[in-house]
């Protein structure tokens, strides 16, 4: 493995179920992801991040984990999981999986054998409690579905607690059996190619009274533990954290470099939405600005959309509010915290918008995450449950049945069937041959990307221009220097650059421009971007 591969990478987030379904069963598996291997490498993508792919009754889409150490049958065998890194590392493409620490779910065997005998010592897997009433301090994360973070279980006689579903019961980490076991399962996937793992909601995985129960001490030692495990049997793998936290705090997560070595970037999602919807670089300054430094070898993962809502935990009640009266007006738009909305849909389905956001997000530090279907446009469906509406089936094509994703009758899900989202005018096949859409776009952003490696990295300046409206973004290292202009208005506007600046831009490499020698101001069009080099 590359030495720091992940810094200048970009990951593409896979859902197995939804991408391509290879037998006809109407649901995607791991031979179908092989399929489009290469539609992945065209586009530019570096490592691959699946959802989970284990044995479920997928009463969460597959966070609900029966079986910590096999595939899904939907999604195929072990044999094709193996051939799935063959294929990748062939194509010199990472692969990363999620790793579900903090619960599994109640059909696991370890819960069921805590049911038939109380005594068992399967029980001490998990948390439970006589009365329900112990750590009152801890929020509620799923607010529409649950009403508290204890459940009562009959069979047993008492409560026990999670602080998802309560068919997710939560992991006991205070029992060293419980602690070995998770780092077994992490072993086991390593030991078969796997190149990393996303750790699902890692603040959560140890309980002390008089807390929130989140970002504890002792949950900290663990995760150091598990990295020192994964450095010392698997040099080169990488660990990236789900921490829905604000940055000061999932700044501990990457510890002295001997915690994660990735963890994404919750609070700036937010704000390139609002920054765009309010004409205003202020929330997308804020947000970088109120970053703190991460050790060398560590960085953090950027995104617009992904599986879940689009989460409004990291912002204000009132830019809380704002953000669902702008983007969320439908209430059947919004769940818990957050909104259930994909990409496209959000930014109104304006190709400039989309463009504008991905710009916006490639020309800042980190490393950018791709969510299936939004380098094409793809659209939600808000009257699927919860969080399903954005994982519906991925639209390869407009001539093949269900979108080219099956040939099945039914499938798990229906492909998205109403304009300006069906496949008819939102389809992978048609834009690789139309050299101006979105999927043509994203490939040369990406490219762009790449070829810079500075993009990734930490220093960011932001100058104020004669544009209000305008975020100008300063990037640079000791030998290049580029400039990104994001015109966030609805108007367009003239942007003056500082003489003092000393930069005279050859190229505006969007949409590869040359620039007349000498040009000192910048025309954009509404929710247009520059990056001048």
């Amino acid at each position: 493995m590359k030495k720091d591969w992940f810094m200048n990478a970009i990951f593409y987030e896979l859902y197995v179920r939804a991408f391509r379904d290879s037998n006809g069963d109407g649901k995607g598996d791991i031979p179908g992801v092989i399929e489009k291997l290469d539609y992945l490498k065209d586009l530019g993508v570096d490592c691959i991040w699946l959802l989970p792919m284990y044995p479920s009754p997928l009463k969460d889409d597959g966070y609900d984990i029966s079986d910590f150490m096999h595939i899904h049958p939907d999604f195929g065998t072990i044999d094709d999981y193996k051939r799935l890194m063959e294929e990748a590392h062939k194509r010199e493409m990472y692969v990363v999986a999620d790793l579900v620490l903090n619960h599994s779910s109640d059909q696991h065997a370890w819960f069921q054998a805590a049911l038939k005998d109380p005594s068992s010592p399967f029980k001490d897997y998990y948390v439970w409690s006589k009365t329900g009433k112990e750590y009152a301090d801890a929020r509620i994360i799923f607010l529409d579905t649950e009403p508290s973070n204890w459940a009562y279980c009959p069979e047993v006689g008492e409560y026990y607690w999670h602080r998802f579903y309560s068919s997710q019961p939560d992991l006991n980490y205070d029992n060293p059996a419980v602690q070995e076991e998770m780092l077994n399962t992490m072993r086991y996937w390593a030991s078969l190619g796997l190149d990393g793992f996303r750790a699902d909601a890692v603040p959560y995985l140890f309980e002390r009274e008089g807390t929130n129960c989140e970002n504890l001490p002792v949950t900290h030692n663990y995760l150091k533990k598990i990295r020192r495990t994964l450095d010392m049997e698997y040099p080169g793998r990488i660990l990236l954290a789900e921490a829905n936290q604000w940055p000061v705090d999932v700044r501990e997560y990457f510890g002295n470099g001997d915690e994660f070595t990735m963890a994404f970037h919750f609070p700036l999602m937010p704000r390139i939405y609002m920054a765009m919807k309010k004409g205003d670089p202020a929330p997308i300054r804020w947000a970088i600005e109120n970053t703190p430094a991460i050790p060398d070898g560590c960085q953090w993962c950027t995104f617009l959309r992904n599986h879940d809502e689009l989460t409004l935990e990291m912002v204000t009640p009132e830019e809380r509010e704002w953000m669902w009266q702008q983007y969320a007006p439908d209430p059947k738009m919004r769940l818990n915290l957050g909104i259930r909305r994909r990409l496209a849909p959000l930014l109104d389905n304006d190709p400039e918008k989309i463009r504008q956001a991905n710009a916006i997000l490639y020309s800042l530090p980190g490393t950018p995450i791709i969510y299936y279907g939004d380098e094409i446009g793809m659209g939600d469906n808000i009257d699927l449950f919860d969080r399903n509406g954005v994982r519906t089936p991925m639209q390869w094509s407009a001539s093949q049945q269900n979108a080219g994703f099956s040939e099945a009758g039914q499938l798990y899900a229906p492909v998205i069937a109403a304009a300006p989202y069906a496949p008819e005018q939102i389809n992978v096949a048609d834009q690789q041959k139309d050299p101006q859409s979105l999927l043509n776009f994203m490939k040369h952003l990406v490219r762009l990307r790449k070829e810079r490696p500075f993009l990734a990295k930490s220093s960011v300046q932001f100058l104020d221009t004669t544009s209000p409206a305008t975020l100008c973004v300063i990037r640079g290292d000791e030998t290049h220097r580029l400039i990104a202009l994001h015109n966030l208005g609805d108007n367009s506007t003239d942007i003056t650059l500082p003489s003092a600046l000393q930069f005279i831009p050859k190229v505006e490499l969007l949409t590869g421009t040359a620039i007349p020698q000498g040009l000192k101001t910048i025309k954009l069009a509404a929710h247009q971007s520059a990056w001048l080099e």
